[in-house]
């Protein structure tokens, strides 16, 4: 026996179904699946979270509060500590990368004051705690703050601000003065009281 004549048992391997062929493949029309059912409809086999009918997990735990889950913005942490291991006088995100001391860069670089520094050094990052920024500082190191690309909602955002024009404040209204009653003339009393006694 040799390489040329190994074979996989009988059955082992079979000839994947391809479907979606035509009416003449055998399996025209509904490729397999079937009319109706819930095993026909498309992504069955993916339903993320489905459980066979039963109400799914998602829906039975109760739902309170916020979460900014879809907008958290991710950072590589790296404490004053490490720099303090690391060979050199100046530290960028990308050397890290280069480095091997953060493995993705996410939302960007952010420096904890977890550890000593002791040396004299120089880091750039997208945002520092007011610890680390201290600690780095007080060894005659100095940082230097990377700003941040903008996303694209903080951009459209913009966008709408500068585009809307600025509401006018309408003008105070005056308050009218409220004329005093003019005070009854002597002759037209004097006329009234005559009328007065005419009528009696």
């Amino acid at each position: 026996m040799d390489l040329s004549n190994l074979k996989p048992p009988a059955g082992q391997v079979k000839t994947q179904r391809r479907v979606g062929r035509g009416m003449g493949s055998g399996r025209g029309k509904y490729s397999g699946r079937g009319q109706k059912g819930q095993k026909s409809v498309t992504g069955y086999s993916s339903m993320r979270g489905f459980e066979g009918g039963q109400m799914p997990l998602h829906r039975r735990l109760p739902k309170r509060g916020f979460t900014n889950a879809p907008f958290r913005k991710q950072f590589a942490i790296v404490n004053v500590g490490t720099f303090e291991k690391l060979a050199g006088q100046s530290f960028t995100p990308q050397q890290l990368l280069d480095l091997g001391v953060i493995k993705k860069l996410g939302h960007g670089l952010k420096v904890l004051a977890n550890g000593e520094v002791t040396r004299k050094i120089h880091i750039e990052a997208h945002c520092f705690s007011k610890a680390a920024e201290d600690k780095i500082k007080a060894a005659g190191g100095s940082v230097a703050v990377i700003e941040q690309k903008k996303t694209a909602l903080e951009l459209a955002n913009e966008a709408k601000a500068k585009a809307k024009p600025p509401v006018a404040k309408p003008p105070a209204a005056k308050a009218k003065k409220e004329e005093a009653p003019k005070p009854a003339s002597d002759e037209s009393e004097v006329a009234r009281k005559a009328k007065a006694k005419k009528s009696k």
